[in-house]
């Protein structure tokens, strides 16, 4: 390896500076959600795995990987290339990111993944191609569906991401956008934000009387994020949320979709019948008509999450069709040991 282990500065010191503005925006980033990386020679520095982007400035969040043995392993070896703590060339106990082959594969020298909410509202829709035409002409830009995150989301993406092809849409996960500085990288992130943006749609008024009584002396309470209680005051946008998962973070943080109160169900009760199925209880619960109710407990990535699901279905036409993830999917999510530590370091 002839690349010293030293960040690329300056352009390092801009990297750490952009990612904590990235990752304070709940907009951009949600939880330990999206991870930017710098490459320099044959070392590519990547956000480590259940780090914060947000504390970029505060604290070592990068990890230093072996850029052409990664690079190696997603076209002759998908298998290894799911395992990104065999590339780390320095071994401090912090994993590189599960998406570390997701950046390896542009050939731009800085990369930046986020899952921005209003990329998200247009990227889970069907026919969503068509829909995002007319915002990104003019851009570079690609698409590709869904897959896990990971060396075969990676390989699909290197397809596309050829040529001056510098920012691809990624089907029910995100975007990701990359440049040779990260000001031009940064800059171009921030323009497709701006070119996604939807403005929510208004607002009902909850019934917060009704749901304080509903948790009172039980595991749940009302959120302190108040839009939230949309996804149940609008019949099409509660069909919206219950009818699965939209993107990955939500099912490793929330588990799979949202379920909703029965009539007459008490939260305790809903608890119940969702445990018995072998599934853990739910971090919120939708009241039909009245609002949503968020476990006591529940973390700061599990509130991070649950906001997202707020923020992006408040984006998306009633009339929308939307694709879920399958039950498939979901599983993989669920049994995927690189997410279950992630989402351990993530609390």
């Amino acid at each position: 390896m002839s690349a010293p282990l030293l960040p690329p500065k300056p352009e390092y010191t801009a990297l750490c500076k952009a990612s904590a503005v990235i990752g304070a925006d709940p907009m951009l980033i949600q939880a330990a959600g999206g991870n930017t990386s710098i490459k320099a020679g044959d070392v590519m520095w990547i956000k480590a795995s259940g780090t914060l982007l947000a504390d970029a400035q505060a604290k070592d969040i990068f990890v230093p990987v072996d850029l052409p043995d990664m690079r190696h392993a997603v076209a002759n070896a998908p298998p290894r290339a799911d395992q990104p703590a065999e590339f780390a060339l320095v071994r401090d106990g912090l994993r590189p990111s599960i998406e570390t082959s997701l950046h390896a594969v542009f050939s731009q020298k800085v990369v930046m993944h986020a899952h921005c909410i209003h990329t998200l509202a247009h990227a889970v829709k069907k026919g969503c191609e068509t829909m995002l035409a007319a915002p990104l002409a003019g851009l570079n830009w690609a698409i590709v569906d869904y897959v896990k995150p990971g060396a075969n989301l990676a390989r699909r993406v290197a397809e596309v991401a050829k040529g001056p092809v510098n920012v691809v849409v990624l089907r029910n996960h995100g975007i990701i956008v990359a440049g040779d500085t990260v000001a031009q990288t940064y800059g171009l992130l921030s323009e497709v934000h701006a070119r996604l943006r939807i403005d929510p749609a208004d607002c009902a008024q909850p019934d917060l009387d009704a749901l304080a009584a509903l948790t009172t002396g039980s595991a749940y309470t009302l959120p302190d994020y108040t839009p939230l209680h949309q996804l149940a005051l609008n019949a099409r946008r509660f069909q919206q949320a219950t009818g699965g998962s939209l993107y990955p973070d939500h099912v490793i943080f929330c588990g799979i979709g949202a379920t909703a109160l029965s009539d007459g169900e008490s939260p305790d009760a809903a608890c119940a019948r969702i445990e018995a199925t072998g599934a853990p209880a739910p971090v919120f619960l939708i009241v039909p008509g009245k609002g949503v109710i968020l476990r006591r407990d529940a973390t700061e990535a599990n509130r991070a999450l649950v906001r997202c699901l707020a923020d992006v279905l408040l984006r998306v036409p009633a009339e929308a069709e939307l694709s879920y993830l399958t039950d498939a999917q979901n599983a993989e999510l669920l049994n995927w040991d690189a997410e279950k530590y992630r989402s351990a370091l993530n609390v």
